[in-house]
């Protein structure tokens, strides 16, 4: 096994100065995002939460409109788990709202209704890991912990020319110990933010920006002409290719339904909020979707072929690629159960659903948009 290199003598003799450098550029060029106007522990745990796998760009339309609604952890406390989802909905990966709305709760009873300061406090919190631990004590508290994501393992990779797979090897905890190595103590949540943004912004996976980098003297990486080769890229997983059908029921009045469907796809897709009635399908999706439609909730759907396909559309996670394929039918009435919602098509944003079951109401709203208009 290869071992990963520490920082050579010459760049410990300088920390110092590439502390100062760095810290120097982030408080000229920092970017201005909501999120850095308070040093609210709070606010600062939401947008780490919601930053998760998800761009920057994404997050920004969310951020006010879920504080607005939810200003502190008392008031996400005591939100009902739906109402929380549908501040959420769209944002994708919802089990951060649950685990965001589960450690609310406990830090009510436990905490005083506040982010704990201790460690192993803030780690023992429903969705809390060590990077979101570490980012929210050292911005919120000036902690003195060092954050580790892949924005700041590429930018430490390319400094000490750390070549392999950073994920491998027992190369990730030495960069962990590193980072805490060179992290400034007296500006922790500057210094975070500091390396963070150099990676999102200069030191990038593609074509890094090594003229503008503020401490590209110390980077063995651009010595090395190694920039384009570190870090080594990750093998992704095969991409997995489903086909999921779905029935947009509607009823005389407008109507169509909703429900909670405990199909194998559910977790993945919809994320156990509001869906249309869907499942997995291989060949024929018009007759596998009738019969789903039979067994869930009794309606006959296959004798008149009575259900209408609309255009398909496609949707990733992660590395499944998913064809969505909805169905639009009319019926006489639709069955209300404990697991189903009836309201109007242009009405689903009262409830928690999945930018998924969007794009499925979407296919209808334009098919029934085109039919009013050829009429």
């Amino acid at each position: 096994m290869r071992r990963v290199p520490q920082f050579p003598p010459r760049f410990a003799r300088s920390l110092a100065n590439f502390q100062k450098r760095l810290l120097a550029w982030f408080r000229a060029h920092r970017r201005a995002f909501p999120w850095r106007e308070s040093r609210d522990a709070y606010r600062v745990w939401v947008a780490e939460i919601m930053l998760q796998q998800t761009r920057i760009a994404a997050v920004l339309p969310y951020y006010e409109r879920f504080l607005s609604r939810f200003p502190d952890v008392k008031a996400l406390a005591e939100a009902r788990q739906e109402e929380v989802l549908k501040f959420w909905s769209g944002l994708g990966y919802y089990s951060r709202a649950r685990n965001l709305h589960r450690a609310a709760k406990e830090m009510v009873v436990r905490h005083s209704s506040k982010f704990p300061r201790d460690t192993n406090a803030a780690l023992a919190l429903p969705g809390i890991g060590r990077y979101t631990a570490a980012a929210v004590l050292s911005i919120a508290y000036a902690a003195p912990l060092a954050v580790l994501d892949g924005n700041v393992a590429r930018v430490l990779a390319r400094l000490g020319a750390v070549q392999g797979d950073l994920r491998s090897g027992g190369r990730w905890e030495q960069l962990v110990k590193i980072a805490q190595q060179i992290l400034d103590r007296k500006a922790a949540g500057d210094w975070n933010q500091a390396l963070m943004e150099l990676g999102e912004t200069i030191c990038t996976p593609r074509s890094p920006r090594c003229a503008d980098c503020p401490v590209g003297r110390f980077c063995q990486a651009r010595a090395l002409e190694l920039t384009g080769e570190i870090p080594a890229p990750r093998r992704k997983p095969d991409v997995a290719r489903i086909k999921i059908a779905a029935a947009i029921l509607r009823d005389p009045l407008g109507q169509t339904l909703l429900m909670r469907d405990p199909g194998a796809h559910d977790h993945v897709l919809f994320s156990r909020m509001w869906q249309f009635p869907a499942v997995a399908v291989s060949r024929n999706a018009e007759r596998e979707l009738g019969e789903h439609l039979r067994a869930i909730l009794g309606i006959d759907c296959t004798s008149d072929r009575s259900l209408h396909a609309l255009p398909a559309a496609h949707h990733c996670v992660t590395f499944r690629n998913i064809a969505l394929l909805p169905f639009l039918a009319d019926v006489s009435k639709l069955p209300r159960t404990p697991r189903t919602r009836i309201l109007k098509l242009d009405q689903l944003e009262k409830l928690p659903v999945s930018s998924a079951t969007r794009k499925i109401a979407r296919a209808a709203a334009n098919h029934l948009s085109q039919l009013a208009a050829s009429k």
